[in-house]
Parts: structure tokens; sequence; C-alpha cells
């Protein structure tokens, strides 16, 4: 079949996380954690090659998670996240009582994290392959979403 449907892909990823948000006027300026939930859609054309080992896919779905595991799972899971501005960096020190500490160069808000996803998905997807949409969810009830199109 010659297919040149424009097709999206997605997967769900889950991770555990802590953060803790420098000078906000709520309950979320002290370290919690949080069960995080990330759906990541690709959109492409699925391979019309016969001879080709993914025929017939836009992207191989173990491709997608090893790529999504290597740009963003591996280092925000079981991980603290801290504004690397903030001083949490003083207060949690060499990670002996806290354990992984990953500062970020921003305010870890579920906003600030899909937009440093995006820009790490964007950077690493194979030739033909576009990040179409990513949800993240902070709570069971609580997301944030990122579509490409909204950031062209």
């Amino acid at each position: 079949m010659n297919n040149k449907s424009l097709i999206r892909l997605t997967r769900q990823f889950r991770f555990e996380a802590a953060h803790a948000l420098w000078n906000y006027d709520g309950p979320c300026s002290s370290i919690h954690g949080h069960s995080y939930v990330l759906y990541v859609s690709v959109a492409g054309t699925p391979c019309d090659d016969p001879a080709d080992p993914k025929y017939g896919m836009v992207m191989d779905f173990t491709a997608l998670k090893k790529l999504v595991n290597g740009q963003i799972i591996d280092e925000f899971d079981h991980a603290l996240m801290i504004n690397a501005a903030s001083p949490h960096m003083e207060m949690v020190g060499n990670g002996k009582i806290f354990g992984k500490i990953l500062p970020l160069p921003y305010q870890p808000t579920c906003e600030n994290m899909l937009s440093d996803f995006a820009a790490r998905l964007q950077k690493a997807l194979p030739a033909g392959i576009s990040l179409h949409s990513l949800r993240l969810h902070e709570t069971a009830t609580s997301y944030a979403e990122w579509h490409a199109s909204d950031n062209a």
C-alpha cells in the first residue's frame, strides 16, 4: 500500500519526580512529589519501502520509547527538580539527603517542563518525523499541553 497520509503516533510515559517552586504563593513552594504521565505525539508518513523492516510504520514505537527515555525520562525520573537560580541549590547541598538533584534553568512548573521537553525532542527526532504535541499530567486531574501548531 502506498500510504502518503500524515499519521500521528502517541506513546505514554510515566516518571516520578519531586519539585519545589521558589517564591510561589501556595503549597507547591514546599518540596513535594508527583507521579507524572507524559504523552508524546509525533507525526509523519508511513515508510512505503517494502524492503525496509519498518515498512508501513511512521516510527517504531520502541524507537520512540528509547528516544524519549534518553532525552527526558532517564534524567527526570526520581529527581528533585529545582530552579538553579533559586536558593534551593544551597539548601539541598550535595545530594546526600535528597539524592538525585536536577537543577534546571527555569522554575520547574508543568508548563516550563513541557517547553523544555519539546525543545529536547525536536532536536532528537529523526528526519521526516515531527513533534506534534505533548501532554504532561502533574496529577490525575491536572495537566498542561504543548502543540507544535501553537508554537510554529
